[in-house]
């Protein structure tokens, strides 16, 4: 652990990166965010699971060189997903609860932040420290940041009051903001994690052959067994161009390795439109695709032999690719209220692909282990997000 961090640090050291911010006024820099109350409902739906609940968001400056936020979020679950279907267990609902608090202070061109973040729910506590700083150079067209974020997740499992683990997760971040000409921003990033600690889920499974040597025998499960440590670099590349009518263009290409042996690619593109003099249209496709980890199999001949015999089924450590297509309309309206300047609603909405190249779909009918169609399903994703600015 200690080398592959050392490893990745001077990486991290060694590269130039550029990240950028383009404000439709016009200005640039290291700033405080404007004080606002926000107040979100959002809903996911899509292969057996549901997740929705509320968001609670303010944020308030102080003398102009402080700002404190805190945020309120709650994920009220439902799941009925595949992985709980062919385990055999039943459909569960659970509620994640989380709190955050976060500060900035702006000294000059300087702007230091500090964050904590808890979330809490039947079998999984997390607690996230974060600290960053950013510094403009050269008229405030250039902006270099750097972040520190340390994860302690504690796991523990339902039904099980003897089993109980610890995840421990190390986040660097750098980046260099550059404003190219007065229409086009360059945005790129470079981000190192290392995870160490218990890295799978404790309920699930993956399969083997009862008999290896006679398929049609069938298939038995077993606790799934992962390494524990982890370590993963992503680097992202934005760009965003200000059309000449009210509307701005945008690309983004995002690659992620881990020492896992998953490759991951991530390209998106946006476009934004100003209409009329309050509303605003958003329109965003992203394609994602990765490589299954190398402890990963679908099917496995045998059962794990001994505790570094890795054995993975877990979906999202498979060979899979999802689509997404976004759709935001915002509308903003100044008020003549004398506790708030500005309001404004904001509705999204995602529709989500997933295709699945080497994860089966246990709940259809097979002649052989093995011979089970591809699994796929579609998500729908819905946000609706009050604001104001005051």
């Amino acid at each position: 652990m200690v080398v592959a961090v050392t490893d990745s640090l001077s990486r991290l050291l060694a590269v130039a990166l550029a990240a950028a911010l383009l404000a439709s006024s016009g200005a640039y820099g290291v700033t405080l965010p404007e004080e606002r109350a926000d107040a979100m409902y959002h809903r996911y739906d899509g292969g057996g699971v549901t997740v929705d609940g509320p968001s609670l968001l303010v944020r308030k400056n102080f003398k102009e060189t402080v700002l404190v936020s805190g945020n309120y979020y709650v994920d009220n679950i439902s799941s009925a997903s595949i992985d709980v279907i062919t385990s055999g267990a039943s459909e569960y609902s659970e509620e994640r609860t989380e709190y955050s608090l976060a500060g900035d202070y702006l000294y000059g061109k300087n702007l230091l932040s500090a964050g904590i973040t808890y979330s809490d729910e039947s079998d999984y506590q997390a607690s996230t420290y974060s600290l960053g700083v950013s510094q403009d150079f050269f008229g405030d067209l250039t902006t270099i940041s750097f972040g520190y974020s340390l994860g302690q997740d504690e796991v523990s499992q339902n039904g099980n009051a003897e089993f109980e683990e610890d995840l421990d997760r190390h986040s660097f971040r750098i980046g260099l903001n550059q404003v190219l000409t007065p229409k086009l921003v360059l945005n790129a990033n470079y981000e190192l994690i290392t995870d160490e600690g218990y890295l799978n889920n404790p309920y699930r499974s993956y399969r083997y052959l009862s008999d290896p040597l006679d398929p049609s025998a069938g298939y038995q499960f077993a606790q799934e067994v992962y390494p524990n440590t982890r370590t993963s670099d992503a680097a992202s590349m934005q760009m965003r161009y200000r059309l000449p009518w009210s509307a701005a263009l945008g690309g983004l290409y995002r690659f992620f390795t881990d020492d896992w042996g998953i490759d991951a690619h991530t390209a998106q593109i946006s476009y934004t439109h100003s209409l009329y003099e309050h509303w605003t249209f958003d329109l965003l496709y992203r394609w994602y695709s990765q490589d299954q980890a190398d402890f990963y199999q679908d099917l496995f001949l045998f059962p794990s032999q001994d505790e570094k015999d890795y054995r993975a089924r877990d979906k999202e450590m498979s060979e899979f690719s999802n689509q997404t297509l976004s759709f935001y309309l915002s509308y903003e309206r100044p008020l003549s209220w004398r506790h708030a300047y500005k309001a404004g609603i904001t509705f999204q909405y995602d529709r989500i692909s997933f295709e699945y190249d080497n994860f089966t779909d246990l709940t259809a009918e097979s002649a052989l282990p093995g011979s089970e169609p591809l699994y796929e399903f579609d998500a729908d994703v819905v946000k609706v997000l009050f604001t104001l600015w005051y």
